[in-house]
């Protein structure tokens, strides 16, 4: 029996169908509709951001959710900035709410599209998440984040909604809270 392919004017093919519904995905999946940085002006690439601005920005992350929230409306790409405090020390805002416990200014800048890591996840308490990583990647055990510290301060500073990765990190033998690698003697 013989099949009879139906083709109407402007009627797609099938592997131009799949094609362009995998180029569109793609897109979305990558910058969704909706997403702050749609709508964000497109400055000329040469043009680094203001370091003032970054720094602010970082700075104020660690606790100023109204500031970091004006800041992120007057320049949107300044989100996945980070500033050098020294000696390599690179802290995004995220990384900054992260390691103070600022849970209201992480889920915020988490939710206008900043690149989540392995700490500010260990403080929110994404427990599942978290030893997924480590499983597959135990040598991250052992990172280190801003400033010099460790998955075990994270898991610290988020308090109850982190206590079972605090008691998971313990059982894997963590026992620092601070590691000086940067010169700052923070402990």
């Amino acid at each position: 029996m013989k099949t009879q392919k139906l083709q109407t004017k402007g009627s797609l093919h099938r592997r131009t169908f799949f094609r362009q519904a995998a180029i569109l995905g793609t897109a979305f999946s990558l910058n969704p509709l909706g997403h702050p940085l749609l709508a964000a002006p497109i400055a000329d690439p040469k043009d680094p951001l203001d370091p003032a601005v970054v720094k602010d920005f970082v700075g104020k992350a660690h606790n100023d959710l109204d500031r970091v929230t004006e800041i992120i409306g007057e320049h949107p790409l300044v989100l996945n900035v980070a500033w050098d405090w020294g000696n390599a020390d690179f802290e995004t805002a995220l990384g900054a709410a992260g390691h103070v416990g600022r849970r209201d200014i992480a889920e915020f800048l988490l939710e206008k599209g900043a690149r989540a890591d392995i700490f500010v996840l260990t403080m929110l308490g994404e427990t599942e998440i978290v030893k997924a990583i480590l499983e597959r990647f135990p040598g991250l055990l052992n990172s280190i984040g801003p400033h010099g510290f460790t998955l075990l301060h994270h898991a610290k500073r988020g308090g109850d909604a982190a206590q079972n990765l605090l008691d998971y990190l313990t059982e894997k033998g963590l026992t620092e809270t601070f590691i000086d690698v940067f010169g700052k003697n923070k402990k």
